[in-house]
């Protein structure tokens, strides 16, 4: 079966499966497209105010809601009915802007029925919410222009990517210099058999398209990324018998990742560099989890790598951090090997 052919396949049966299949999330047969952690809470005090229709079809397996993200522009990659868009609708505020991107025009339907609903629920004077038809591995049909979003999130639908490498190509592409990639997805200890893809329910249950976790460090990094880290990771235990014996003893995990457009070394340097969090990040008064390996406490300075400092000062956190040092002075490999208190499992680490 030839690529293209293979492609089309596998987006007719997401396009079935989540136009037709799904009603609410009573339809679905995993745990996969459920989160696995609450969001925080200044997300979950949003959530009452979304639109309860929008709420029972919502099929993410995460909150990939990053913070300090008022007046930004953000992409939502397959949107869905729009409960993270209208989320960060809020959190953006008047002159933010939120463009959502879904290939199923059912679940568009839905969202695009109550934009203004929330224009009026988060007192807007006009709407900030684009909701568009498209394939997110080609953003640039959609008119998303290269370099004109600061943020792109996705909530587990870039598994159901056939051609992930081509989506990850686009991301880095519309993303501003120092702009942040987060989100959340489903990942597998293995690579997985390309004849899963022509199961629909595996398909549409975000198991068959699931990343290797190896592959998705190998992908990035030839797209430029060299560090992409986990900011949340777990186990994720597949509940119905049937599909538990199609799987077998593949290993899943839900995780949420944040990367940024910046160009950076392929290993933690340690360049006696230390980082500061001001505690001014909206939400994060007392302490901010960077990642997997890092959380920073108020007003406390903590040792960071090169890779980790250039993270800070070249991207919009840079405003809630004071970082110290500089790279003139080289002490070899920075040691990240021991996990920060943000670690859900034993899985993979992000250096």
């Amino acid at each position: 079966m030839s690529a293209s052919i293979e492609a089309r396949l596998v987006h007719m049966n997401v396009q079935d499966y989540y136009g037709q299949v799904l009603k609410s999330k009573q339809d679905l047969q995993t745990t996969a497209c459920c989160p696995t952690e609450a969001p925080p809470h200044h997300v979950r005090a949003i959530l009452p105010r979304i639109h309860a229709q929008i709420r029972e079809r919502s099929y993410g397996c995460g909150s990939p809601i990053p913070p300090a993200i008022e007046g930004a522009t953000i992409l939502d990659l397959g949107c869905g009915t729009g409960q993270d868009v209208y989320v960060l609708s809020s959190l953006v505020g008047p002159t933010g802007r939120v463009i959502g991107v879904d290939m199923t025009p059912e679940q568009l339907a839905v969202a695009r029925e109550h934009v203004e609903f929330h224009r009026v629920a988060f007192g807007h004077e006009r709407s900030n919410v684009e909701l568009v038809h498209g394939y997110i591995e080609d953003l640039n049909a959609s008119g998303i222009r290269a370099g004109s979003v600061d943020v792109v999130v996705s909530n587990c639908v870039l598994n159901l990517a056939p051609d992930k490498s081509r989506v990850f190509a686009e991301i880095l592409r519309v993303l501003k210099p120092g702009g942040e990639l987060y989100f959340s997805d489903i990942f597998a200890d293995r690579r997985l058999p390309a004849e899963w893809l022509a199961d629909s329910r595996l398909v549409g249950e975000c198991l068959a398209g699931a990343m290797y976790l190896e592959d998705f460090r190998r992908l990035m990094t030839a797209q430029g990324c060299a560090d992409s880290r986990f900011v949340s990771i777990s186990d994720l235990l597949v509940t119905n018998d049937e599909i538990k014996e199609q799987v077998g003893n593949v290993r899943f995990y839900s995780a949420t990742v944040r990367a940024f457009k910046l160009p950076l070394e392929d290993r933690c340097e340690d360049y006696g560099q230390t980082a500061r969090y001001l505690g001014t990040i909206p939400g994060y008064p007392h302490a901010f989890v960077f990642d997997d390996h890092h959380l920073f406490v108020t007003a406390k300075s903590t040792l960071v790598c090169g890779n980790t400092a250039d993270m800070i000062v070249r991207s919009r956190y840079a405003q809630h951090f004071e970082v110290t040092g500089d790279k003139s002075r080289h002490f070899g490999l920075f040691d990240c090997s021991t996990p920060g208190p943000a670690r859900a499992t034993s899985g993979p680490a992000c250096c």
